[in-house]
Parts: C-alpha cells; sequence; structure tokens
C-alpha cells in the first residue's frame, strides 16, 4: 500500500513570510499540531510545530533557576518572552530539512520514519511542491480498514 491511498490534500499551511503569532492563531484555527509552511507558489519550504512554538517561548533553564524567583517571576518571564517572540518569523523555528514522502512512498516506509523520529505528520511532496500530508492515524486507518 502506497502514501497516495492514505494522505490529505491541502494540509494547514503557512506562508514562509509569516510571523509567530500569526503561527499560533493557525495552530488554533486548524486544530492541527503541524503546519506546513510553503511559499507564495506552494514550494515546500518546511514544517513547524506548535511544540517547537512553545518551546521558543520558554525562559531559558537558567533564567527559571535563579535566585529568588517565584511562581509569579517565572510565569512573567514566559509571558514576556512570547511578547518578544510574537513578531518573529517563522523560519526562525521551522524545520528546514524534515522527511518528506511521495505518493509513491510505501506506507510501512512512511510509518518507520514516524514512530524511529516520533514525527506525527510528514508532508507529501511532489516536484517539490506541497500536495498534501500524511499522519499516524491515517496510516493506520488505511492499514485497518483496507
Amino acid at each position: 500500500m502506497l502514501v497516495e491511498n492514505a494522505y490529505q490534500t491541502n494540509p494547514p499551511t503557512i506562508l514562509n513570510t509569516a510571523n509567530l503569532a500569526i503561527a499560533a492563531d493557525l495552530f488554533i484555527e486548524t486544530k492541527s499540531s503541524d503546519l506546513m509552511v510553503v511559499d507564495q507558489n506552494g514550494s515546500f519550504i518546511g514544517i513547524l510545530s506548535e511544540g517547537d512554538l512553545i518551546r521558543r517561548c520558554m525562559p531559558k533553564y537558567s533564567e527559571l533557576i535563579a535566585d529568588g524567583l517565584s511562581l509569579d517571576d517565572i510565569f512573567e518571564l514566559f509571558i514576556e518572552k512570547g511578547k518578544m517572540s510574537s513578531q518573529e518569523n517563522v523560519m526562525t523555528i521551522a524545520i528546514t530539512n524534515p522527511i518528506t514522502v511521495t505518493t509513491q512512498t510505501n506506507l510501512q516506509k512512511a510509518a518507520s520514519y514516524m514512530v524511529s523520529k516520533n514525527i506525527r505528520r510528514l508532508p507529501v511532496v511532489e516536484d517539490g511542491k506541497l500536495i498534501g500530508s500524511v499522519s499516524r492515524a491515517m496510516i493506520a486507518k488505511a492499514i485497518l480498514n483496507p
């Protein structure tokens, strides 16, 4: 069985010119944990995950253990770092060389990538253009409900 039997077209995308505040809105709007980063022509650039977005806003460990910080102080650092990061371009944290598959990739191969690298969703790319994505759930459904 091939990826062409299990992928979704029109996955959630974000332009490579967008900022992190727009990305946060899109994660909520699309209910997705990953956004595919594309350019104006639809060429695939990379992936932005909600985990990467949260990590960008987290204060550094050394800031958290500084003497005398209360929980309120730590929360304020988190909020402040988020505000400072909101206008950064998505490309500052996007994964720009992710594993990709094509429609002709074997589902077992795609699944093995996902399991071995702890990846939730893979971009489906043809001739440099994003044409879809395949998730672990989509692969499971295709295999369990042929």
